[in-house]
């Protein structure tokens, strides 16, 4: 009789499964169950973005098992699957695209353990994201990105402040416009906050007392204006602190010399006038530092004890209206790479040994000063720099010319040949070496002129015929 309670167990087995297929989440052909509710959230999700003629046939047999697609990814919970991470545009060749006339459904907001939520080059019209829905995320997502989003416009969403859970939120180069709102404040658990390449306005909030655990902070390339509030020198943690390309103003503020784990600093393009020495010097942990474009006081800037930070590997100090010579501190920068002196008013010699001593560096821009006296560096500096040293538009600086076969030679161009002085008796004659090439190359002249000339007895000769040799090297 064994055959007969087989059979009837399996009877059981069926109608079981019959009467539960409303209720129970489906079962995909690896095992791996998910509630039939999440799956059609999932897709009707996608569908507004992709268009309705997706219909998953990319995520089959199922969107978590076999994945065959980049953009999503699920988690287990309770023994079923739940989709936890959802990325839409072309990141790669296989990921979900966006089309023209996309929709954010309301879907979306119903999948219930989304962690992570990206947007790259999806919307390309102009769209405004509606403040509703938010909410129903903010006790699950940690990560929150629009990229390359140049038809989403408006502000942002107020209710972005709901999702207390964000460790990292990315709203970079899109059309945000407007103040950015203040329910910011309230992500206190951010990692990452990046804003950049928006059209963001009005003053940056100054609540950055809650960021305890900020590492990134970058709200470059918008229209932020007033002061970088001083609560920024309580993000103890941060990292890197961009705000270049804006349009801030005043002093920075005491606070920021408490960052002492800050490696980069972008001041860049804005108008901010001073606050410098007495902080930035500080921050010894700093490696790239970026001043560049902003009208400082010229003696808070040179008044900077440089040989104190030692770790910079990038300073940039041009188009700044620095006056004076050129610090000797800079000299001491042994990790420095890049130094941006251009476009200032220094005057002076140029260090030009102790700056070749530095190990490291590989590019240096001392143009458009008024620099004066003879240059310095070797041949072998010149190879090494090739065009990424610059000194032109020094009305009062000299190069020797420099004779070299090698190939990588690049001498420096815009300035003139320094004068070579040698002495005959009382009469010094002045020797000018030029690298300029004359059409025949079989020819050679000689050049005289006439000037006045003291001599070093101390009398003047009028119409002293003073002898330059100009040599024109093939």
């Amino acid at each position: 009789m064994s055959w007969i309670h087989s059979m009837f167990f399996l009877f059981l087995v069926f109608r079981w499964c019959i009467a539960g297929e409303s209720s129970s989440p489906e079962v995909t052909d690896d095992g791996a169950p998910m509630e039939k509710s999440e799956r059609e959230a999932l897709y009707s999700a996608i569908q507004g973005f992709s268009g309705d003629s997706w219909n998953g046939s990319d995520l089959y047999p199922d969107p978590c098992g076999w994945t065959p697609i980049q953009g999503v990814s699920c988690d287990l919970y309770d023994d079923l699957w739940y989709v936890t991470d959802l990325t839409l545009g072309l990141i790669h060749e296989n990921s979900i695209s966006c089309t023209a006339s996309l929709k954010i459904k309301q879907q979306l907001f119903e999948l219930k353990h989304l962690k992570s939520l990206s947007f790259f080059n999806c919307f390309t019209s102009p769209i405004t994201i509606s403040k509703e829905d938010w909410t129903s995320l903010g006790s699950n997502l940690e990560s929150l990105e629009f990229r390359s989003n140049p038809g989403l416009i408006g502000e942002l969403p107020e209710t972005i402040g709901s999702l207390t859970k964000l460790k990292s939120l990315v709203v970079l180069e899109n059309g945000f416009n407007g103040k950015l709102p203040r329910s910011v404040c309230n992500l206190s658990s951010l990692k990452r906050l990046v804003l950049a390449g928006n059209l963001f306005t009005g003053t940056i909030p100054d609540c950055f007392n809650a960021f305890k655990d900020l590492l990134i902070l970058d709200l470059s390339q918008n229209s932020f204006s007033g002061t970088l509030p001083s609560s920024i020198g309580e993000t103890v943690s941060l990292l890197k602190l961009d705000v270049s390309n804006n349009q801030l103003e005043g002093k920075l503020p005491q606070e920021i010399g408490f960052l002492k784990n800050l490696t980069l600093l972008d001041l860049r393009n804005n108008r901010i006038s001073g606050g410098l020495s007495q902080n930035v010097e500080k921050i010894r942990s700093l490696a790239d530092l970026i001043l560049s474009g902003n009208p400082m006081d010229s003696d808070d800037v040179m008044g900077i004890k440089w040989e104190k930070m030692s770790n910079l590997v990038i300073l940039d100090l041009s188009k700044m209206g620095l006056r004076g010579e050129i610090p000797s501190g800079l000299t001491k920068l042994k990790r420095l790479r890049f130094l941006g002196l251009n476009d200032n008013e220094l005057t002076g010699t140029v260090p030009s040994k102790e700056l070749e001593t530095l190990p490291c560096l590989g590019a240096l821009y001392i143009n458009g000063n008024n620099l004066t006296g003879e240059l310095r560096f070797s041949r072998t500096f010149y190879e090494k720099m090739g065009t990424r040293f610059k000194a032109s538009k020094n009305p009062n600086l000299c190069q020797y010319d420099i004779v070299s076969e090698s190939r990588h030679y690049v001498p420096p161009l815009g300035l003139k040949p320094c004068q070579m002085k040698k002495t005959e008796g009382n009469l010094v004659i002045l020797q000018t070496l030029s690298n300029l090439k004359k059409n025949d190359e079989s020819s050679s002249s000689m050049a005289l002129m006439v000037t006045r000339h003291v001599l070093s007895n101390g009398f003047m000769w009028d119409l002293l015929l003073e002898l330059s040799l100009i040599v024109l090297l093939k």
